[in-house]
Formats: structure tokens, C-alpha cells, sequence
């Protein structure tokens, strides 16, 4: 396996904001908060490598990924197999809500699963401990092309300078790094530069 593999989770990083993934995954960057903290509590369930069967469905817990088309790897937190038909699963902290970067994140691994196996996945799963439900993700062609290129852009974005602070207060607030990152001062010097 190459080093140089770009880790699943970061590409969950990158989606959420370039500036967060390049410092953390260039520059090593890392910062607790609540979220995070809050997040490895509920995976320490799940975070051993088993295999187990429920009913007709054999689960396979915390399985290692990689794609050497892509250049990415890492861990998928299950995959769920009944009567022949394989389903990525992740888990999350918050709640359902159309993140595109857990969608990345689950059809990245999906990718990766499917040029191991073989097999076609038509869907994944990802499990919201917040509202304790399942959201159905289908990994339709747009999915597939929209994680592909989620992929490339990050693994381009190492080779070039740190991108500038997304313009999304919400997340910002939400994020580890914010002290780090500062976002707002860093706004602010730009535009005086630039004046």
C-alpha cells in the first residue's frame, strides 16, 4: 500500500472545507472540540476489526479500503453482505441532513470495495446517532463522477499554497480548528491588502 494514498476521511475534510483539509493533512494540524471528541465516544463500539453474523447478514466491522486507481485508503466502519449483496455503512455523530461530504466519504469507500471485489454496490448506508436513523445513499453516476473529482482536487490541492477561508460562518463555528484556521482575521487582513 502507497503512503501517498489519500485517506477517506480527509476527503470527508476537503468537502467540508479545503482550508480545514490542507491543514490537516499537509500541515498536520489538529485540534479537539466537542464535536470531535463526542464523535471517537460513539465509534469506541465499533472501532475493533470483527466479523459477525444477525439473521441473513454477515457484518464486517472496521474494514481497510484502498483503491490503487484513485490513490485512496482507509477504514470503512462496516460493511453489511445479505444474500450476496454488499453495503458500506458509516457512522456519524450528528444528524441526517444531505452532507455531501459523508456521501463522498461512503462512495469513496465504496469505490475502493468494488475494485477489490469486483462487485457493483448500488448503495451505502450511513447511520445519524443524533436522530438515530439510517440514510439510504445511492451511488448514482453523479455521485461516482462528483467523488472522483473530490478525490483528484484534493490531491491536487496539496502541490499549491493554503486556500483562503470559506465564507460559511456556520461551519466555521462548528470547526476544530477555527482557532487555528482564523477565518475572520484572516478575511480581514486579505481585504486590507487588497485595498
Amino acid at each position: 500500500m502507497n503512503e501517498h494514498y489519500l485517506p477517506l476521511a480527509y476527503l470527508n475534510a476537503w468537502e467540508y472545507c479545503p482550508r480545514r483539509f490542507y491543514l490537516e493533512y499537509e500541515l498536520g494540524e489538529m485540534q479537539d472540540n466537542a464535536h470531535l471528541v463526542m464523535g471517537r465516544h460513539l465509534h469506541r463500539n465499533i472501532d475493533e476489526e470483527t466479523i459477525r453474523q444477525e439473521g441473513d447478514t454477515r457484518i464486517y466491522q472496521q474494514q481497510w479500503v484502498w483503491s490503487d486507481r484513485l490513490m485512496v485508503s482507509g477504514k470503512i466502519d462496516a460493511v453489511e453482505e445479505t444474500h450476496g449483496q454488499l453495503v458500506p455503512l458509516e457512522y456519524k455523530k450528528g444528524r441526517m441532513g444531505q452532507h455531501l461530504s459523508d456521501h463522498f466519504q461512503l462512495c469513496a469507500a465504496a469505490l475502493c470495495i468494488e475494485e477489490r471485489t469486483g462487485r457493483t454496490i448500488d448503495h451505502g448506508e450511513i447511520f445519524y446517532h443524533a436522530n438515530r436513523r439510517r440514510e439510504h445513499v445511492p451511488f448514482t453516476e453523479e455521485l461516482r463522477q462528483a467523488t472522483e473529482g473530490a478525490i483528484a482536487n484534493a490531491q491536487a490541492a496539496v502541490t499549491q499554497s493554503i486556500p483562503a477561508p470559506i465564507d460559511h460562518r456556520k461551519k466555521c463555528q462548528a470547526c476544530s480548528l477555527q482557532e487555528i484556521c482564523l477565518p475572520m482575521e484572516t478575511k480581514s487582513l486579505q481585504a486590507s491588502v487588497h485595498r
